[in-house]
């Protein structure tokens, strides 16, 4: 019989640590013998990634909001075509971080009242929510502190500033107040390993 796939994704504030958290539960997942898809957002298909570097670099006002919006839809309409839906329908489980709800944040809550557009884009055009969603939850000058110190080129976000990460921080969990079965809720105020244990343990009781 044929394994069903699962659509995990990771939320949360720069900084919270979902790099590093996705890269640990794909590596458990494997060890167990399931067969893992990591991606992220935006990116993983060829064609997202040209659009990753659009929205990541650069200065602050280099786009709207609502070009925002566009940019990040396009990019995941071909991310889902390409890499996301194949992977599922062979009985993978693909762990993604960010998707939809970190557009929902950024562009449709903190920088202007926009969600109506990009759950209607997401309907139209994706039309796929996640399985389940992690969101770490994290103090948001730590978040910035750590997202800041990785010092590259994609971190136009990081810097609009800290007060950012505070309205990201609320509205996440706001967000998960809204969808209360897809989205659980794990403290990112601890270590990386205990962090990771919690994690796997969410995980795990969905897969059961």
């Amino acid at each position: 019989m044929k394994k069903t796939g699962m659509f995990i994704t990771f939320e949360g504030i720069d900084g919270s640590g979902k790099s590093t958290q996705v890269k640990y539960l794909a590596n458990r997942l494997t060890t167990l013998g399931r067969e893992v898809v990591l991606t992220r957002e935006p990116g993983g298909s060829t064609g997202a990634e040209e659009i990753r570097s659009l929205v990541l670099e650069g200065a602050p006002e280099r786009w709207s909001a609502e070009t925002e919006i566009l940019l990040f839809t396009a990019a995941r309409r071909d991310h889902m075509e390409k890499l996301i839906l194949p992977a599922l329908e062979d009985g993978k489980i693909v762990i993604c971080d960010r998707f939809a709800d970190s557009t929902r944040m950024y562009q449709g809550l903190t920088r202007g009242d926009l969600r109506a557009t990009v759950d209607s884009l997401t309907d139209l055009m994706i039309k796929r929510q996640p399985d389940l969603t992690i969101l770490i939850d994290m103090d948001p000058e730590l978040g910035h502190r750590r997202a800041k110190a990785r010092n590259t080129k994609e971190e136009r976000f990081e810097d609009f500033g800290v007060d950012l990460q505070r309205r990201m921080r609320a509205g996440f969990l706001q967000l998960a107040k809204e969808f209360p079965d897809r989205i659980r809720i794990v403290n990112g105020n601890q270590s990386v390993e205990d962090l990771s244990e919690d994690i796997y343990g969410v995980v795990r009781e969905t897969l059961s």
